[in-house]
């Protein structure tokens, strides 16, 4: 079976209610249980303080009204291991947005550490209130660790990108990174790790497409932080990168969180050169997850959303944008900065 029909296959798998993991044997699994039980017993015990709370107003001194961000996810969107909130993908995404965007930025971080798929529900009733212009959601680390089936993860998340886009806002996927790049996991823990990361990976861009929403791909942006720490993948509230880790993490997010937002004017036509072009949605959601930083959106060619091979979308290599130093959050606005009711209201609860 090809990639891209086994991304496929999983997809529908999602959508009909199949596990889509019916080829790993009783024995293999048997023997990846016993493996990932003595890793364990190798880790330390998790650290008892929360990452710091990126939650906050950003960009002082620029001019409202404010940009609206929900940051949604597990502990690799809550910058879980750094000691500084300047250093959380939060506070970076927000402090860059506010720089290139020359707007105030309010963004409220809803992710908890060790969450999977399946709490996205409870992110998304806390993020409907401060009616954000873009959610940014990071999700995926922790439901391959608990081995939670492909299909209940991206059937989780893609009912929490439609309830988030009907209620107006944009949204931001970065799909689920690479566990393979964990190279001292002896085989096969290693491999089935990559596969079933990866496979979601294309799973998850395939439903949130098709709910409207965009993804960037995460692919193996942080392996060289994984691969420092290789135990990190078998307890899910020590699953995360260093601070340079979360640096590249928000600098793949930056340019598609801007794009999403309409902030974006030196990006115009699709360059065929740089890899970029239109096509069905399983083709390119197998090779976003090989190439770090792919963006994948929704498309039309000739008046029409989809064609033979599924939904059309638009592959884009986003330019890098200039790398702005985190800064940390205000707890409160200090003048209007077009900030509604809502977004006040949600600042006291």
């Amino acid at each position: 079976m090809s990639k891209a029909s086994a991304a496929r296959k999983l997809a529908a798998a999602a959508l009909y209610g199949g596990g889509g993991l019916s080829a790993l044997g009783a024995g293999l699994y048997g023997v990846l249980t016993a493996e990932a039980k003595l890793a364990r017993k190798t880790i330390g015990p998790a650290r008892e303080e929360p990452p710091p709370d990126a939650t906050g107003w950003y960009g002082r001194g620029r001019p409202g009204p404010a940009i609206r961000i929900a940051l949604l996810g597990d502990s690799s969107a809550a910058g879980y291991g750094v000691e500084r909130v300047e250093e959380t993908p939060g506070a970076l995404v927000a402090s860059a947005v506010a720089e290139h965007a020359d707007r105030r930025v309010y963004l409220r971080a809803f992710c908890v550490v060790g969450a999977k798929s399946s709490d996205l529900a409870a992110q998304v009733d806390l993020a409907l209130p401060i009616e954000p212009d873009v959610a940014v959601i990071l999700i995926g680390g922790n439901d391959v660790t608990h081995a939670v089936r492909p299909s209940h993860s991206v059937r989780s998340l893609s009912e929490g990108v439609r309830r988030l886009i009907a209620s107006g806002a944009t949204v931001v996927v970065g799909t689920c990174p690479d566990l393979g790049t964990i190279q001292p996991i002896a085989p096969p823990l290693r491999q089935v790790a990559r596969a079933w990361s990866r496979r979601l990976a294309a799973a998850q861009t395939i439903a949130v497409v098709e709910e409207g929403g965009r993804t960037v791909s995460l692919g193996d942006i942080l392996g060289p932080e994984f691969a420092a720490a290789p135990a990190l993948l078998f307890g899910p509230d020590r699953f995360h990168p260093s601070a340079q880790g979360y640096k590249a993490l928000a600098g793949v997010l930056v340019p598609s969180v801007l794009a999403a937002l309409a902030h974006t004017p030196d990006d115009g036509a699709l360059e065929a050169y740089r890899g970029e072009g239109v096509l069905p949605v399983t083709r390119a959601a197998v090779q976003a997850v090989n190439e770090p930083g792919t963006e994948l959106g929704g498309t039309e060619v000739g008046g029409r959303r989809a064609g033979v091979r599924g939904l059309w979308v638009e592959l884009r290599h986003r330019r890098s944008r200039r790398h702005v130093p985190g800064e940390a959050p205000e707890e409160h606005e200090s003048h209007d900065g077009g900030g509604t009711e809502a977004l006040a209201a949600a600042e006291t609860e």
